[in-house]
């Protein structure tokens, strides 16, 4: 990822640059501030225009100049004027050229402040020689302070304000980039030590930078885990409730075999050992195949299915059990039902509900399976005709391993639906129980086609 596309460089950068405009802003002020009232040394007006006048009347204009020059090092721009005529031009802003003439003409001493940070001196002189003459001056402070020690004293101010605002903001950024950081790396701890429960601190669900987002992506992994961890005991909970059974009865066929007076009394044991062995290994094979589903590991390889044709091919492979019940399955289609998903889950899951429905059925009657599109979805309905179930346990139907009030009526582990309702939510789909007018239970399984994909 390009450092210029992330929320926390832009932060920085600008938190930093407005930190350093800051710097140069209230440093200025501070200085100016700083140098008007703090120098001790004030400007003698009154002694800067004798000594004007005395560097004239000692070397003429040639001495007026130098002695120019040496108060412009110094800060002030300085001349002489007689009679209205400067006697050594100096610079000077057009705005106080054009207002100088009504000055001069008031004959009389002033300073003034024409704008903020500029000081204008006005001072009658009194020459040797008898002529009166004026000082102007011009001064950016109030008092005498050269222009080298000026910007001495504004580069450690700005220094110093710089790095008092530069430490505020770094300590500001590491204070806010630690804080996300601890509270990440404290809830790591708390997971490595068992406790998955744990999670970063909800503050930074209000930020929006990436460490917010590792928090987020941190807690929605603990959230996974977690799940699946609490899956896995609930369902090696309840497999080893569902094993005990079977295995003490295969114990105890074991035993009885064991002890029986001939072979064809020990082969009916060991037939009812086989039946108790294929009932482990379709159960253990069952739970298997539902903690994948859990898992997420499924699903992942898919492609464009004809829900009709699949439909089909599990109703053919029933086949052989609704014959021998005398069972009328009725099948209704709609041609064109393409969804994308695997085709190896999908059938499980129709097989799971076609078998159930065939389970559930007296001898003699009938199961409907259907399949049609709404609402950009296919819906698969199948439907039998048996007992139904109690509408208090309709909510409980796809639990792992739960076996309602009518269990009795059918072998099974409770599993099928279970793993029907895992596929289904693997596909982005979603399957609901009800029981149906007239008696029975309808299951409608519901996949995204393409197109609405």
């Amino acid at each position: 990822m390009s450092p210029f596309k992330s929320s926390l460089y832009w932060r920085l950068l600008i938190l930093f640059c407005a930190a350093n405009a800051l710097a140069l802003v209230l440093g200025g002020f501070l200085t100016q501030r700083f140098i008007e009232y703090t120098t001790a040394v004030e400007i003698n007006w009154s002694a800067l225009g004798e000594s004007a006048d005395q560097a004239f009347e000692t070397g003429g204009a040639a001495g007026l100049e130098d002695w120019s020059a040496q108060q412009r090092r110094e800060g002030i721009e300085a001349t002489l004027y007689e009679d209205g005529r400067a006697l050594v031009p100096v610079r000077m802003p057009s705005s106080v050229v054009n207002s100088l003439p009504s000055w001069l003409a008031e004959h009389r001493d002033m300073v003034l402040q024409p704008w903020p940070n500029l000081y204008l001196a006005v001072q009658q002189v009194q020459g040797s020689d008898g002529h009166t003459r004026q000082l102007v001056a011009l001064s950016r402070s109030h008092s005498r302070l050269r222009p080298r020690a000026r910007q001495s004293i504004f580069l450690a101010m700005q220094c110093g304000l710089s790095l008092v605002f530069i430490g505020l903001v770094g300590w500001w950024v590491a204070r806010s980039v630690a804080r996300p950081v601890e509270a990440i790396r404290a809830a790591t701890r708390r997971m490595a030590a068992g406790e998955l429960s744990a999670r970063v601190d909800g503050r930074s669900r209000h930020a929006h930078d990436e460490l917010a987002q590792l928090a987020q992506d941190f807690d929605a992994m603990a959230e996974r885990i977690e799940a699946l961890v609490a899956h896995d005991r609930s369902v090696l909970q309840d497999l080893s409730h569902e094993l005990r059974s079977p295995l003490a009865r295969l114990h105890l066929i074991i035993d009885l075999a064991r002890r029986g007076r001939d072979s064809d009394e020990a082969e009916r044991y060991f037939t009812q050992a086989e039946q108790e062995i294929t009932r482990l290994d379709s159960m253990t094979g069952e739970m298997l195949a539902l903690s994948r589903l859990e898992g997420g590991i499924p699903g992942e390889n898919r492609e464009p299915l004809d829900i009709d044709a699949l439909l089909r091919e599990c109703v053919d492979r029933a086949q052989v059990e609704v014959q021998a019940r005398g069972i009328a399955m009725e099948v209704s289609a709609q041609a064109v039902l393409t969804v994308s998903g695997n085709a190896m889950l999908l059938e499980r899951a129709l097989d799971n509900l076609i078998a159930n429905a065939i389970k559930f059925s007296p001898d003699g009657g009938r199961v409907q399976v259907s399949a049609h599109s709404e609402a950009g979805r296919a819906e698969l309905s199948i439907r039998d005709y048996g007992p139904g179930v109690p509408p208090a346990e309709l909510a409980s139907l796809f639990r792992p391993l739960f076996r309602g009030s009518n269990a009795a009526r059918a072998d099974g582990h409770g599993l099928g639906l279970a793993i029907v309702e895992r596929v289904a939510r693997a596909h982005g789909g979603d399957v609901v129980a009800s029981n149906a007018e007239g008696g029975g239970l309808e299951v409608r399984l519901r996949l995204p086609l393409i197109a609405a994909a």
